[in-house]
């Protein structure tokens, strides 16, 4: 489906038909900020590749696009903040956003499948002799939007800092740096829209967290995991992060556990 996929850019906003040869030599790559790639081990001992992704730098540029044509409508001009912009359902508007939004979420889950075949040629190209089998992934996405439907009324389901959790599906939410990661099934809450955290969540922003702790705090805090351990990554610091545990242990009614993840070795872009 690759031809169809970058076929479809054509059909983007013309502000970003510019960005063709970007968005392409970024298919493949982890970005930075709190994106990831790891190798895990469960209680049980089993090897686990974690992979947190997205749109790179095609997604946000569309997102920018499509919020400042919407803050400009006459109906969004008496809003208390514009950032509660919207566009109308049947319009012209909302069709182009939906098309463009719909595009980068199947960017984003073409661009995590990529890097999690690269790692796991990796994987099996050093250890291949001790790998019995890749189970299918999971793939979960995160900060998106879904059609679907409750009471019988058609929604567009916003997910921002969440994932799906409807009954039985697999998700996937990380801590941080040297905190784990938990694999969970969802539980099917529609009270709750289907949907659980994607994270344990930051609890202090990027610049808190830059003046609040040092490299020493860093190395400390990461003891025992593979990973960067200088000033560059500072700001995503496992304790600039909220209490993983607690984050489970209040959305009990949302996912149960399936499994635990301790970090081996923690990439970051």
């Amino acid at each position: 489906g690759w031809y169809d996929f970058w076929q479809g850019f054509d059909e983007l906003h013309r502000g970003v038909h510019s960005r063709r040869s970007r968005a392409r030599g970024q298919m493949g790559t982890l970005g930075s900020g709190n994106h990831f790639l790891e190798v895990c081990a469960d209680d049980e001992g089993a090897i686990w590749l974690v992979l947190h992704s997205g749109s790179r730098n095609i997604g946000k540029e569309l997102a920018e696009i499509h919020v400042e044509a919407a803050r400009k409508l006459p109906h969004n001009q008496d809003l208390p903040d514009q950032d509660l912009a919207v566009f109308l359902a049947g319009t012209v508007k909302m069709d182009e956003y939906r098309r463009d939004l719909f595009w980068a979420q199947e960017y984003a889950r073409r661009n995590r499948a990529v890097m999690l075949a690269l790692a796991q040629e990796v994987m099996q190209k050093y250890f291949g002799a001790k790998l019995r089998k890749w189970d299918e992934p999971i793939s979960c996405h995160h900060n998106y939007v879904a059609e679907e439907t409750y009471d019988g009324v058609e929604l567009l389901v916003t997910r921002k800092g969440a994932i799906r959790a409807g009954e039985g599906e697999l998700g996937i939410i990380p801590g941080s740096m040297a905190t784990g990661t938990y694999i969970v099934r969802g539980l099917g809450n529609e009270a709750a829209f289907n949907s659980a955290s994607h994270g344990a969540g930051r609890k202090m922003s990027r610049n808190k967290a830059r003046k609040s702790f040092t490299v020493d705090d860093l190395i400390a805090q990461t003891d025992g995991v593979e990973c960067r351990k200088d000033g560059g990554v500072l700001d995503e610091i496992p304790g600039a992060y909220k209490d993983l545990e607690s984050v489970i242990e209040a959305q009990t009614d949302l996912v149960e556990v399936v499994a635990h993840l301790k970090q081996l070795v923690c990439v970051k872009g």
